[in-house]
């Protein structure tokens, strides 16, 4: 049977609703369903409230569910105990909701992972136990589940033991990364976890101590190598993670996938580790897109690990990006699909779909403003700005400036150059553009830092709309951006 939908919007936003939902219903893709839209007498419908909704809609006929704008604000429990349904918010863009009914309303499930991360902590040597704890802590929250200690050569590190030690105490897994067999035998008697890297010559430590060993060639590239530390570990029945070891570009890198590809089809069901690193810290590109393709081919050879390392500035999110790198591959692979729709994290620089409105559907809607406040939208031509009194177009923030006639509001003057200058990075750079909204830059915006930003842009916005309820009646609230 086909869901009966309530969305509620507001004026500007009712005819692009309808357009849109005709063009849903129309696709053969979508679960059938029937919709009724009501505007409730409001200009801008991200301004709509619980309240409000409760005190002007009177009934909702035979809905199922009610849809609202993505952006309205407040709590939806005292609606749905008021009309008796599911009330639900949409996507913030109503250009979105192809995608939204796409997923049938649910988000992809990215809660599931098979790759270990195992993020390195480079200068333990030269960090106070307390600074080794804290850098593990930073690794964690960012997606690790193994925090590595990293020995320098003829570097001392006379309190590894300790650091072992106190991290084991804080439930940490641990490994210690060395070729020293010594700095090995000392992290294994403390209790490390994982001891990285032994060779068919070193092998004898595994034995030693209860730490599973991670093991690579005692020749670079030489695989029979490996396989000989391999074959004495399957022998013993000693657990173990083998690592060819992937090389930087230029320096071996095409050889080195060919030979993780060698190892998984000699032993399809052995663990593998692959150190990153020498890819995203050592290549002056983006890592957002290193680690996608590495996380391919990490998904398709069925790689059980990986060794992340954060060092360079231009790789200080690698361990964030490899947690969700892995969990889209896992997902794209669990549904037997390409890469695409399931996260928007490594799209730090682009947007899929930057553009939802074309220069014409922004002329129109300009053309249905009836007050001062300026919106601000892009679109393929450039940077549309526009009130009351007309819209302007350009793709130089500069060339807008004359038209603005805010030469003596000061703060006023200071927003709009704030919310151009957003405007102008996000048409340059391709990327999606929300008046009053931070540009979002995936991985790399720090979800504390979005917490705390949209908690105060919801209070701003909360302050400037009681101030209006208090000079103009509800139905003319016309200060807000978003159209859904």
């Amino acid at each position: 049977m086909a869901e009966n939908l309530l969305f509620l919007t507001g004026k500007l936003a009712e005819k692009s609703l309808k357009k849109v939902l005709d063009e849903v219903q129309s696709n053969p893709k979508t679960p059938p369903f029937k919709y009724r839209i009501q505007q409730i007498g409001v200009s801008v419908a991200a301004l709509m409230t619980p309240d409000l909704i409760a005190r002007r809609l009177k009934e909702t006929g035979d809905a199922d569910k009610i849809i609202l704008p993505g952006l309205c604000q407040g709590d939806l429990a005292q609606l749905e105990a008021q009309y008796g349904v599911p009330v639900e918010r949409g996507p913030a863009d109503l250009k979105d909701l192809p995608q939204y009914f796409g997923h049938a309303g649910v988000a992809p499930d990215l809660s599931q992972y098979r790759v270990q991360i195992f993020a390195e902590i480079v200068d333990a040597p030269f960090l106070s136990v307390a600074g080794i704890i804290k850098k593990a802590q930073t690794y964690q929250a960012q997606g690790a589940n193994v925090i590595d200690l990293g020995c320098l050569p003829a570097v001392p590190f006379p309190h590894l033991a300790d650091a072992v030690k106190a991290l084991k105490a804080l439930n940490f897994q641990v490994s210690v990364d060395s070729l020293n067999t010594d700095d090995l035998l000392t992290a294994g008697y403390a209790g490390a976890d994982f001891l990285l890297s032994l060779t068919e010559n070193t092998l004898w430590v595994a034995h030693e101590v209860a730490a599973t060993p991670i093991l690579i060639p005692a020749k670079p590239h030489s695989l029979p190598s490996l396989y000989r530390a391999i074959e004495a570990c399957l022998t013993a029945g000693k657990p173990f993670i083998a690592d060819p070891i992937l090389d930087p570009i230029h320096f071996g890198l095409t050889n080195s996938i060919v030979r993780y590809q060698k190892l998984r089809k000699k032993y399809p069901d052995i663990k593998i580790m692959m150190g990153i690193g020498n890819l995203t810290e050592l290549t002056d590109a983006d890592t957002t897109g290193i680690n996608a393709l590495l996380f391919g081919i990490i998904s398709e050879l069925d790689i059980h690990a990986v060794l992340a390392t954060s060092v360079s500035p231009h790789a200080v999110n690698a361990v964030a990006e490899a947690d969700i790198a892995r969990r889209m591959m896992f997902a794209a692979k669990r549904d037997d699909r390409l890469p695409r729709g399931y996260s928007n994290g490594l799209l730090g620089l682009h947007d899929r779909r930057p553009f939802t409105y074309s220069a014409d559907e922004i002329n129109e809607i300009a053309s249905l403003i009836k007050d001062p406040s300026f919106r601000i939208q892009i679109s393929e031509a450039g940077l549309h700005v526009y009130n009351r009194d007309g819209i302007h177009e350009n793709q130089d923030p500069f060339a807008l400036y004359p038209h603005l006639k805010v030469d003596d509001d000061a703060s006023h003057a200071f927003y709009l150059g704030v919310e151009l200058a957003r405007a102008q990075i996000a048409w340059q750079l391709k990327k999606r553009y929300v008046q009053d909204q931070e540009l979002d830059w995936g991985v790399s915006t720090k979800a504390q830092d979005k917490t705390s930003k949209t908690a105060h842009r919801e209070a701003s916005i909360k302050e400037k709309v009681s101030k209006v309820l208090n000079k103009i009646n509800e139905a003319d609230i016309k200060l807000a951006q978003d159209l859904t």
